[in-house]
């Protein structure tokens, strides 16, 4: 904000600017040296769904159906825009979003560690809907700055919460393809929620976006419900037939 309202830099040469952060960050994490592990790793990649058990697809399922109505974050940047926000007016609504999901995602891993990941997760549908239907019904730009404080706490929730409780539900081992299949399917459905979006945008109408990912954020959350116990067992001391 600074470089773009009082030093007054073109927004393009932002973006080159944002290089330097993220080589800086790659330079940290290549520093960063592993703590050796007790499980020994395969000499063979292993992506076979067959060694998850049936409990973590159910719980897939549930997520795939919410995330077939997310759609990419673009839509609701060009319907901020859409309702009068100017381009600075905008980067700051969106910051404060990415400042939000930041900030709630240890608040939310510490409640879901005592009220369960289930419920904790399905606060966050509650707070995806909510916020859809927002941006599906309102023209108010007070308004959308106040709801993308609301997608931010879903943001951070679910990113923390749905990708721990994926790893719930697998043993030690298997926790990083557990987390890996998560965000594939999460990330396909995110991709076909976005194609849908862009149609419904210019066939059907902009709140007609919002209003499709309101509806299966609802039909997740029942599904969440459904299929996802309030309290997953250990690995470890659970039947993985089940």
């Amino acid at each position: 904000m600074v470089l773009l309202m009082v030093l007054q830099f073109d927004i393009r040469f932002i973006f080159y600017l944002a290089i330097i952060p993220g080589l800086l960050a790659f330079l940290m994490v290549a520093m960063v040296e592993e703590r050796p592990v007790a499980v020994e790793a395969k000499l063979k990649i292993d992506v076979s769904p067959w060694q998850f058990p049936i409990s973590y697809w159910k719980y897939l399922l549930a997520i795939a159906l919410f995330g077939i109505g997310n759609s990419s974050n673009a839509f609701l940047i060009l319907q901020t825009g859409q309702i009068g926000a100017s381009l600075t007016m905008t980067i700051l609504i969106y910051a404060g979003y990415n400042l939000v999901a930041a900030l709630i995602s240890y608040p939310a891993g510490f409640l879901s560690d005592r009220l369960g990941r289930r419920n904790v997760l399905l606060s966050a549908l509650g707070i995806f809907l909510l916020t859809y239907l927002g941006f599906a019904l309102s023209p108010n730009i007070a308004l959308v700055g106040a709801l993308f404080v609301l997608y931010g706490l879903y943001q951070g929730i679910f990113r923390a919460v749905g990708k721990a409780l994926a790893s719930d539900y697998v043993p030690a081992e298997l926790r990083a393809s557990g987390v890996g299949w998560f965000n594939t399917i999460f990330g396909l459905c995110g991709l076909v929620a976005s194609l849908v979006a862009g149609w419904l945008w210019d066939h059907v109408g902009h709140g007609s976006v919002f209003l499709f990912g309101a509806i299966f954020a609802a039909i997740g959350a029942v599904a969440l419900l459904i299929l996802v116990p309030a309290n997953v067992t250990a690995p470890g001391s659970r039947n993985f037939a089940s």
